[in-house]
């Protein structure tokens, strides 16, 4: 749980650059190419990631609308960048003017229970990284290039001249 805003801010615009990052290595081929019957094609988890950001910050008091909640998946990835860009600058904007150090241990009604103020907010970065984990995988599978985001891939450990980590 987040007890200072700066922490959430700070680690929020390293993992907005990690998924912009994930974003911009699907090929058109792949976007829609679904690997498995219940597994979401890359596009889809790539606009699930933009939605959440309207969808749980109107329900956590930070957003007035969620403009985004019946909205198709745009035809295009740089599409979905931009808007989970645009999106992800409405969030942090709106959580630097409406909450504060002190109330991050407030109550919101979330999902039929309450979560404080920090806990919305750590979840909101787990989600996406749990996503973009997911996301991975399946690049992997369709022989997209993955990048490291906490440490080389394979491929920057091969770009580095190094033995990679089976």
């Amino acid at each position: 749980m987040y007890r200072k805003m700066d922490d959430f801010l700070k680690d929020w615009k390293n993992e907005e650059e990690f998924t912009l990052k994930i974003f911009s290595l699907i090929s058109v081929e792949a976007k829609t190419e679904q690997v498995h019957e219940h597994v979401r094609a890359l596009d889809r988890l790539a606009w699930h990631l933009t939605q959440t950001i309207t969808e749980m910050g109107k329900r956590a008091g930070l957003l007035a609308d969620d403009l985004l909640e019946h909205q198709a998946i745009p035809e295009t990835m740089n599409e979905i960048a931009e808007i989970y860009k645009t999106n992800s600058g409405l969030l942090c904007r709106a959580v630097r003017l409406k909450w504060t150090d002190s109330s991050l241990e407030d109550l919101v009604p979330m999902y039929g229970d309450e979560w404080m103020k920090g806990k919305i907010l750590q979840i909101l970065l787990l989600h996406q990284t749990h996503h973009r984990g997911q996301m991975t995988v399946i690049m992997r599978i369709l022989g997209l290039p993955v990048p490291g985001l906490y440490g080389p891939s394979k491929e920057e450990w091969i770009a580095m001249g190094l033995p990679a980590m089976d």
